[in-house]
């Protein structure tokens, strides 16, 4: 099995023919508090990171791969590797799944694989996530999958009403 697969799903590269999908998730609106977006992008734009995504993580300092259910060949998130950093060996990690197919368990089936990815062949040390402290159901995902809280960000993020406190959660290999 691969390192990027397992029974269920797979991890996969960006390919031309996930415009339409991204284009969706990257202008909803509901999900730019926690991505950091501030305006919608253009599928001009997009196709242009899609293209870009043929140069590795060393160059880009990110890797973003599509999770995507085997049997059915139907994708239904992405997941992230963010602010890569090979000298301290480490990254962020952000997902997302479709909400027409959360709560099947597929974050957590693409989280481990991510996991097991980051340390295993890319060799890094620890990973992290900035999680908002209202996001109960991220928050279990990433504690499901060993990660432990080691810090609060206060005020960190703006919310509807006023702002919102971040969880700093962590990932240290098993050296």
């Amino acid at each position: 099995m691969s390192l990027l697969q397992n029974d269920e799903i797979r991890l996969r590269a960006l390919e031309p023919e996930d415009l339409d999908r991204l284009y969706r998730w990257e202008n909803d609106s509901a999900l730019w508090s926690v991505s950091s977006t501030l305006a919608p992008y253009s599928q001009y734009v997009l196709r242009e990171y899609i293209a870009e995504s043929r140069r590795d993580i060393y160059d880009l300092k990110q890797l973003r791969l599509m999770i995507e259910i085997t049997a059915e060949q139907k994708t239904i998130g992405m997941i992230d590797l963010f602010d890569f950093d090979p000298h301290n060996r480490r990254a962020g990690v952000g997902i997302l799944i479709d909400p027409a197919c959360q709560q099947k368990g597929w974050a957590t089936e693409a989280l481990r694989l991510l996991i097991g990815y980051a340390f295993s062949f890319l060799k890094l040390h620890q990973l992290y996530a900035h999680i908002p402290a209202t996001n109960e159901r991220s928050r279990s995902l990433f504690l499901r999958c060993g990660f432990k809280e080691t810090g609060c960000l206060t005020d960190w993020i703006t919310a509807e009403e006023g702002y919102e406190d971040v969880i700093i959660m962590q990932l240290q290999h098993p050296a």
